[in-house]
């Protein structure tokens, strides 16, 4: 009896130790909604230093628009130095002049040991008329935030 409860509970480890490398490798998820590259300009939101550096978010510090079919690849660069596996930037988003959300790249774990970083968002949809897009970061525990990125919609 005692030796297949040690047997059940080695499996149970094994199974957490594998499932928690499987979580700790997966890759970063899309939701949504490279490589003309339209100049981009850059705001910084309220709260930042003089300096423009804010560690309460990520900032966007680049971004590209790539036409793909019907819709469009959307990569941001996006620097968040104070990442850590328990606090990192999640998530970056397309607006519309108006603020509407078009878009929203998930991102499910850190990357502290690569700053800047780049991830694309695919299948985004940018309705007729927008000329413009503003690209804005995601803290884990801040929310929406810091630098914002703002690119022109090529033709």
């Amino acid at each position: 009896m005692v030796q297949r409860t040690t047997i059940a509970v080695r499996g149970v480890l094994l199974c957490a130790v594998f499932l928690l490398t499987a979580v700790a490798c997966a890759d970063d998820t899309e939701i949504a909604s490279e490589s003309a590259s339209p100049t981009p300009t850059t705001s910084s939101e309220a709260g930042a230093t003089a300096d423009g550096v804010d560690g309460s978010f990520p900032d966007v510090i680049d971004a590209e628009l790539e036409r793909s079919g019907d819709t469009w690849t959307l990569s941001a660069t996006i620097s968040s130095p104070y990442d850590s596996p328990e606090r990192y930037a999640d998530a970056f988003r397309a607006l519309s002049p108006d603020g509407t959300e078009l878009g929203v790249r998930v991102l499910t774990h850190d990357h502290a040991n690569e700053q800047p970083f780049t991830r694309s968002l695919t299948g985004l949809v940018i309705p007729d008329g927008i000329e413009e897009i503003t690209v804005e970061g995601r803290d884990l525990a801040n929310g929406w935030g810091g630098q914002t990125v703002t690119v022109a919609v090529p033709d």
